[in-house]
């Protein structure tokens, strides 16, 4: 059996996140949609269920972060190029998202990664990203060096 991820997403205006995620290549699931929750599939194995702020409430004691005015969580997703994630990006823009608001970006001319960001309407962050295959099958990966510079 596959294992599935389901992303819990706490939204302010349902149509308007089901919209914004189909412009940007999602597709609505309407057998797990109703008015307080949309099921957005992203992969067979990807999901992400879009819930109303009270729905989502019903699942925790927490406060419902502002993602538009703090950070909760990024999702990374693999694209198979870096024309697709400029056209993630680019939907994403145009279905009135927010692009490239990172403070590093990943985009190098020819290098062996390339990614870019978006936030959604609610202001969580999305980062599509492609890797040279011959990179990731060598392990090699520069996150410890950068992360180690930095704590220097």
């Amino acid at each position: 059996m596959n294992r599935m991820i389901f992303v819990n997403l706490p939204v302010t205006e349902l149509e308007r996140s089901k919209a914004f995620y189909e412009a940007i290549g999602f597709r609505n699931e309407p057998k797990f949609s109703n008015d307080a929750a949309a099921m957005m599939v992203l992969s067979d194995t990807i999901s992400v269920m879009l819930l109303t702020h009270p729905f989502y409430a019903t699942f925790t004691r927490k406060p419902i972060a502002d993602a538009n005015s703090s950070s909760q969580v990024m999702l990374c997703i693999s694209c198979e190029s870096p024309e697709e994630v400029d056209r993630i990006v680019d939907a994403a823009g145009a279905a009135g998202g927010k692009v490239d608001q990172s403070l590093r970006s990943e985009t190098e001319e020819d290098g062996p990664m390339y990614g870019r960001d978006f936030e959604d309407p609610d202001g969580h962050q999305w980062e599509p990203m492609w890797m040279d295959p011959e990179f990731a099958a060598k392990g090699a990966h520069p996150v410890e060096e950068t992360a180690a510079d930095a704590a220097a």
